[in-house]
């Protein structure tokens, strides 16, 4: 757009400035829905004149993403009024949705999730997905979910028709074979464990206790066919997200004989099956987390019709342009699943993450994805806030439906525009900023930043390959930034209901940042290799500091979450500041 105090989200495909502004008078906008003369699903020409505004659309979604284009140049026109415009748009990737972590402690409230979902919307997702592990409220596993403050079928039914309206499909996401640790550390369920006592990691380590469910096991179905009964009845949507990922103990446990015979492969194959049959007798449509299978690619060609790939990664460098094409030379449809790499970070990852996200969309085009899912997961106590996630919804929002052309967004006027509401240009910039402050560490990591690991795994020596380049040099930059970051919060001037809760979240994270760079000195200059052999007077003060922050912490919390889960991850904090008090 030649009008340089624009910007819309995503960027649209054609966008013609004519002279003038729509007059404060003009009648209501006009919505035709008419197929012949807007030939892509999904797609709308909007026409803004002196004298009227009209929306023609190829369909009703068509029509209400005109409507949002309309809405995105009334919040920045102001007092000087709409431009008149000419505006013709589709999407690139039919499917554009967000799957956000509900399980890794941070339970959303509904006020929150609605919100959130309005804006996902007015940015032209179309697919929202809640990542459940045990925290919907199953009618007979009260003892899983009970501390954990879950989603209730009235909740979800509301969620559901919060959604549809604004052409947001909700589709239902329950793990069904590996991340299901919180149902099988408990004495009843713990029988359905394929390798309870723990399982060695591929990349070597060891992880303590159960993880996966059993998928020789009969009674393993028995359960899902339970949860799956009681769940999808919820939901309007055909599709259904049934995991199925990161089964790292399969062969470990109770399926090594069965491996052994028909290999890992064939054992979860034949479990894939056994599910899609259960989803397919429920009428739906069944999705799945592809990283299995891509490790057996010889064996994608027997996956069964009517089931669609997830294909993810999180680096900026993931494979997109190697698995894809398994996929699509086989005919399974997939989708692209790059992340908001905010999980382990506090802040967020900003750099990675756009990066992630655009090649992600480049190879869905290339390869004929049906669909991009952004995720936003919650690792490790889901440390970081709401806003910390919104640059890489925001860029996937714009890179699924507008493709390259998303390439040149103006990241941080158009997340102060219609994220912020930011009148000062100020807050899209602090958050950047603090998502990108952990490349001043000269440390870069897969899946974390170094800062959020010092706070995570205090016990870990500074020899660890996660600590080791670090140095003084790198905290001192890392922590200026993170304090100009924050010093240019208060010039903000936020125009959206939540705006003081936005200033507190962020500000915490780089509270929680700073703290993280005082550590990582105090242990560089430390000559044991232990949190505990910090200097005594030194470790007080990082002591009485951290404890502050996690009574904000806790506070911030439930401003946007519910409590279950909050003990928990707060309960991390306090761990090290009982270490600093212990030394």
């Amino acid at each position: 757009m030649s009008e340089p105090s624009l910007v819309l989200l995503p960027p649209p495909r054609r966008v013609e400035r004519l002279d003038g502004v729509l007059r404060a008078d003009a009648p209501e906008a006009e919505a035709r829905i008419e197929p012949g003369a807007v030939p892509h699903r999904e797609g709308y020409r909007l026409l803004v004149s002196p004298d009227r505004v009209e929306i023609l659309a190829h369909d009703p979604a068509g029509a209400r993403y005109g409507a949002m284009t309309l809405r995105q140049l009334a919040r920045q026109a102001g007092a000087a009024g709409i431009p008149c415009v000419r505006i013709e748009d589709h999407p690139e990737i039919a499917r554009r949705g967000v799957m956000l972590d509900v399980s890794r402690d941070r339970v959303p409230s509904m006020e929150t999730l609605e919100a959130l979902c309005e804006l996902l919307a007015e940015w032209k997702f179309n697919e929202v997905q809640l990542y459940m592990e045990h925290t919907f409220a199953y009618s007979r596993h009260r003892d899983v979910w009970e501390h954990a403050s879950p989603f209730t079928g009235d909740e979800i039914r509301r969620l559901d028709a919060f959604c549809r309206e604004r052409f947001l499909e909700l589709v239902p996401n329950q793990n069904s074979l590996g991340h299901m640790e919180r149902w099988l550390r408990l004495p009843r369920y713990a029988p359905l464990a394929e390798a309870p006592e723990g399982f060695e990691y591929p990349w070597g380590g060891r992880h303590e206790g159960p993880h996966s469910l059993s998928p020789t096991d009969p009674r393993t179905l028995d359960l899902l066919r339970e949860l799956y009964d009681e769940l999808l009845p919820n939901f309007t949507s055909a599709r259904f997200n049934v995991g199925l990922d990161e089964t790292w103990d399969l062969g470990q446990g109770k399926s090594r004989e069965a491996c052994a015979r028909r290999g890992v492969a064939g054992v979860y194959v034949d479990f894939l099956r056994a599910v899609h049959r259960e989803v397919e007798a429920r009428g739906r449509s069944m999705q799945f987390w592809g990283d299995v299978i891509l490790n057996h690619p010889e064996r994608i060609g027997e996956l069964p019709e009517g089931i669609t790939a997830l294909e993810w990664g999180y680096e900026a460098d993931h494979p997109f342009e190697e698995e894809g094409p398994r996929f699509a030379s086989a005919g399974v449809p997939f989708y692209v699943c790059p992340g908001t790499s905010t999980w382990n970070a506090i802040a967020g990852r900003a750099q990675n993450a756009i990066a992630n996200i655009r090649a992600a969309a480049a190879s869905a085009a290339r390869h004929g994805a049906e669909g991009l899912l952004v995720t936003d997961w919650g690792d490790n106590g889901h440390w970081q806030p709401l806003p910390a996630s919104y640059a890489g919804l925001a860029q996937a929002a714009a890179s699924a439906w507008a493709g390259p052309r998303a390439d040149d967004l103006d990241l941080r006027r158009a997340l102060d525009a219609h994220a912020f509401g930011d009148a000062a240009g100020v807050t899209a910039g602090a958050a950047l900023d603090l998502a990108n402050a952990y490349l001043d560490t000269g440390v870069t990591l897969k899946n974390a930043t170094v800062l959020a690991r010092m706070l995570l795994f205090p016990r870990r020596p500074m020899t660890h390959p996660d600590f080791a380049r670090l140095t003084a040099e790198g905290l001192d930059r890392a922590e200026a930034r993170i304090a100009d970051a924050a010093g240019a919060l208060p010039d903000a001037r936020m125009a959206i209901p939540d705006a003081a809760v936005v200033s507190e979240e962020l500000a915490l994270a780089s509270a929680m940042l700073r703290h993280a760079c005082k550590l990582g000195r105090a242990r560089l200059a430390s000559t044991g290799e232990s949190v505990e052999s910090i200097a005594r007077v030194e470790a007080r003060s990082l002591a009485s500091e951290l404890r502050e922050i996690a009574g904000r912490y806790r506070r911030a919390w439930l401003r946007r979450s519910r409590p279950g889960g909050l003990q928990d991850s707060a309960g991390r904090l306090d761990s090290l500041v009982a270490l600093y008090e212990a030394g």
